[in-house]
């Protein structure tokens, strides 16, 4: 292979998918082609890292069938959101078969109409009372929950203000509702106060949105200064719990438990995918809220409810993290070794405070070359860059579990420790 056509690969291995998201042409398909390009680019150097396949459960020792070795291997997962190992969990398992033998695969219907078990009723009573609420509602995927949440209460002429680093998901969902989207900077309260003085006469409903632990960052929303500057302004709170469900706050209830303000949020919501171990998300707040929200949220009236099997296993779950508290101690034990170690070696962790480990980088190409090495060393991690996260933060994300042996942990820490030093990131 000539210079010239080594130069053109590389190039093509150097873009982002910034590079591909809009490329003006007469054909919408055209985008597709120089994309196509820049994945083959990834897969030669050992940098195209996503849909590896499982060849088993999600736990903290995986079974992957590995495309560069043509063979199934082992790897210590260190990219599943499954915090409490309850994927896994017999008793989790056991009642999801259970209730696909007694109810069936599916549902058949949207919720509101024909799709409604009882199974999906006792669950939003657990839930509504997991979270200090009064009633829930359960979604088919934590993305619809907060897309329906949001577009089914706001309006055209309210106002909806993000934490800069909310999911993706919020942010569709204040797109889809017509209404005015601002942002504050990262957990700032201050500059959420001065947002909220400005608008004032300026909108008629007004309502601030913050993740309860950011899912990039792994660092946790101030609540009771945000309850009291939305407050004190006439505005609504609503904290999306995805990744602090069954990980923070006495009994993994979450955010607001961990500040000791339950009750006290106006909407909760979240995913039963992640710690609860199944799929789906959830809203909880007053009964009236919620009932509004179950003909006005478009992600839940127009979507076949969740399968009953689904609805058993996370009834399941949440009898787990009541029953046994040990699992949740066991993650934090694992939280402390990891960042103590990490931190000990020189890796920037950002503001990390919970299962979610960002080790900061900030050059796409070391990332890249990063996620390769812990590839080939046996360690499942995901790289991140841009737009998941800014341009400047590209990073490699590490996610705990309970189930994570202290020989699991060390053998990671032994792959970041020697990627780390060649790539002189530490």
């Amino acid at each position: 292979m000539g210079k010239q056509a080594i130069r053109s690969r590389e190039r093509e291995a150097e873009q982002s998918l910034a590079d591909f998201y809009a490329l003006p042409d007469p054909d919408i398909f055209a985008k597709t082609r120089p994309f196509e390009h820049f994945v083959e680019a990834n897969r030669r150097k050992g940098h195209y890292l996503y849909r590896r396949k499982l060849l088993g459960p999600s736990a903290n020792r995986v079974m992957v069938w590995d495309e560069r070795l043509g063979r199934p291997r082992e790897m210590v997962m260190m990219a599943s959101n499954n915090y409490l190992g309850l994927t896994t969990h017999p008793r989790v398992i056991e009642a999801a078969v259970a209730a696909c033998r007694e109810y069936g695969a599916g549902a058949g219907s949207v919720s509101l109409l024909g799709g409604t078990f009882e199974l999906h009723r006792r669950l939003e009573e657990r839930l509504a009372a997991f979270k200090g609420c009064e009633d829930a509602m359960v979604f088919p995927a934590g993305y619809s929950a907060n897309v329906g949440c949001v577009m089914g209460l706001a309006r055209e002429g309210d106002l909806v203000i993000n934490d800069i680093l909310n999911h993706a998901s919020i942010i569709d969902g204040c797109r889809l509702s017509g209404a005015t989207i601002k942002a504050f900077p990262h957990c700032d309260v201050e500059a959420l106060d001065k947002l909220l003085a400005r608008a004032a006469d300026r909108h008629a409903g007004k309502l601030v949105i913050v993740d309860g632990v950011f899912s990039m960052d792994g660092d946790i929303a101030p609540l009771p200064e945000l309850i009291e500057v939305t407050r004190r302004h006439g505005a609504r709170l609503m904290i999306d719990e995805a990744h602090a469900t069954g990980v923070i706050g006495p009994g993994g209830r979450g955010t607001p438990a961990y500040h000791g303000v339950e009750g006290q949020v106006d909407l909760v919501a979240g995913t039963l995918s992640k710690a609860l171990g199944g799929v789906g998300g959830f809203v909880a707040s007053t009964r009236e809220v919620v009932e509004y929200l179950r003909f006005y949220a478009r992600s839940y009236m127009f979507s076949t409810a969740l399968p009953p099997a689904v609805a058993a296993s996370v009834l399941a779950s949440l009898d787990v993290i009541e029953q046994e508290p040990e699992l949740c101690r066991r993650l934090w034990e694992n939280i402390a070794y990891l960042r103590d170690n990490l931190v000990r070696l020189g890796f920037d962790l950002g503001n990390q405070r919970t299962a979610i480990f960002p080790i900061m980088v900030g050059d796409d190409h070391k990332v890249k070359e990063m996620g390769r090495m812990l590839h080939e060393a046996g360690i499942f991690a995901n790289p991140v860059f841009y737009p998941a996260v800014s341009r400047r933060l590209s990073r490699l994300r590490l996610s705990l579990m309970a189930t994570h042996s202290r020989e699991d942990l060390d053998l990671t820490l032994e792959a970041c420790e020697k990627a780390g030093r060649k790539l002189g990131i530490i």
